[in-house]
């Protein structure tokens, strides 16, 4: 035990719901709402000293929990786990540096929580792990800030020894093809992380499914806000240099032509980067490969344009272990739903899988833990979005700064709902906007997140539940 250790002895909870100016198609989804959790955690350390620490997700029913289930069914069972978690995080007792109290709560408390939630219920209606994590991930992000703010440092400055009395071996084993020359002892995630923090990151605009490429997709249902509908005035305006491409993955011809749009807007408009993303929609990697040797054969230029592909298949692995070694060997292959933990991005790696889709939606420690077992492992790593707003922005943009990810971070709640964010905006201005292709953190100091709380002038609903101090 250490004198820089914690224990969370109160949580309370808020609801904030936020409406999107323009739909956000994705997969089989659209999103025009979402209600974003946000978790205040009081913590005590061992000297008796006490502090709080914030955490916020949006609860994206449709990512988390793909289903037929009525909208209204899903988002009340998301937002009632979370007033279950609230309860549970004082009464557990655990105790640490802010990772070990993560993940020693995931390991246990949350996995007894979401099998005593799902106890009795038919198979259709019970609550996904991908949906408990991110429910869980609000009040794991308020345990790291409330652990650097409990101890006046910036939170990425203690994943380190000596900090951590637990290093990397007593969380994480290598592969079976590695047992033999990696080893975790003695190693801690800053071990994986940059030396420095980015100030600046590339960011990615994402191109929904129902986003207007040009004037033949326009509708007139358009919101006349000052804000761009056009691809094309979104990359002169933002200075976009990489567009990630939301596909549908059961129209092939449908998902080509996107590519094809899209990527004929980048060259004209000498973007550097796609991708694209069908979100979990495919089961037969045939559909990958056919659309990717047709744009490598028709569109070469565009083809060279494509940094990675993301998630095409089922993202439950132990169901859908489908080998992807045929898609991985065209464009590397990162798994995003699926990595619900660094064990899942154990599995994916056997399957053929190259990369790792890393979100602080599934927890800051478990987006820390997957960081060093897939670097370890020669992995590559993006920062992805879960469209975050507010306070979810920062520890997501800070995630990228001291991650090594190959192509800066995704970042599109400027897209999608810009003014939710106007108080945070005023604080950190260049964090909620894109300027020359990137968003800048720099404005991010202090203890713990460094979200400079005092200075945000934000106004929290009543509190949906509180426990403890």
């Amino acid at each position: 035990m250490l004198p820089t250790d914690i224990t969370v002895i109160g949580a309370a909870l808020y609801f904030l719901p936020v409406i999107t100016r323009v739909p956000l198609k994705f997969g089989t989804g659209t999103l025009t709402e979402v209600t974003c959790a946000r978790a205040r955690l009081r913590v005590r350390r061992r000297d008796g000293q006490e502090a709080e620490g914030w955490g916020e997700t949006p609860l994206s029913v449709q990512w988390v929990w793909p289903s037929a289930l009525p909208y209204a069914l899903r988002q009340g069972v998301l937002q009632d786990f979370c007033v279950r978690l609230a309860k549970a995080w004082p009464a557990c007792g655990v105790s640490g540096h802010a990772l070990e109290c993560g993940q020693d709560f995931i390991t246990h408390t949350l996995r007894a929580e979401w099998s005593a939630w799902n106890a009795g219920r038919p198979a259709a209606e019970a609550l996904p792990w991908l949906a408990a994590l991110v429910c869980a991930s609000v009040f794991d992000l308020a345990v790291h800030d409330a652990y650097g703010r409990v101890n006046e440092v910036p939170v990425y400055e203690t994943y380190r020894s000596p900090w951590m009395s637990r290093d990397l071996a007593d969380f994480l084993t290598p592969a079976g093809d590695r047992a033999g020359s990696l080893s975790f002892a003695g190693k801690y995630p800053a071990d994986f992380l940059r030396p420095q923090r980015r100030e600046q990151l590339m960011a990615w605009h994402l191109v929904g499914g129902l986003d207007a490429i040009d004037a033949a997709d326009l509708t007139g249902a358009e919101p006349d806000d000052g804000h761009p509908v056009l691809l094309a005035d979104w990359i002169r305006r933002d200075g976009l240099q990489a567009l990630k491409i939301k596909l549908r993955g059961n129209d092939a011809a449908w998902d080509y032509d996107r590519i094809v749009r899209v990527g004929r807007c980048a060259l004209a408009h000498e973007v550097l980067w796609l991708t694209a993303d069908f979100n979990c929609t495919v089961t037969d990697p045939a559909y990958v490969t056919e659309i990717l040797d047709r744009l490598r054969d028709d569109e070469p230029r565009i083809f060279a344009l494509l940094l990675y592909v993301e998630q095409p298949f089922p993202y439950e692995l132990e169901a859908h272990p489908i080998p992807v070694h045929a898609v991985s060997a065209r464009r590397p292959l990162f798994l995003d739903e699926s990595a619900h933990d660094w064990q899942h991005v154990r599995l994916g790696r056997s399957l053929g899988w190259t990369g790792v889709a890393l979100k602080t939606c599934k927890t800051q420690t478990g987006a820390l833990l997957s960081l060093c077992w897939a670097q370890a492992h020669g992995m590559t790593l993006m920062v992805q979005d879960l469209t975050n707003p507010m306070l979810a922005q920062i520890p997501h943009c800070l995630l990228a700064a001291h991650a090594p990810t190959i192509a800066g971070v995704e970042t599109n709640g400027m897209q999608f709902y810009p003014a939710a964010s106007a108080a945070e905006a005023k604080v950190h201005p260049l964090l909620y906007s894109r300027r020359q292709g990137q968003v800048d953190g720099s404005t991010l100091r202090g203890p713990g997140f460094g979200y400079r709380l005092a200075e945000i002038a934000r106004e929290l609903p009543p509190v949906r539940r509180s426990a403890g101090r």
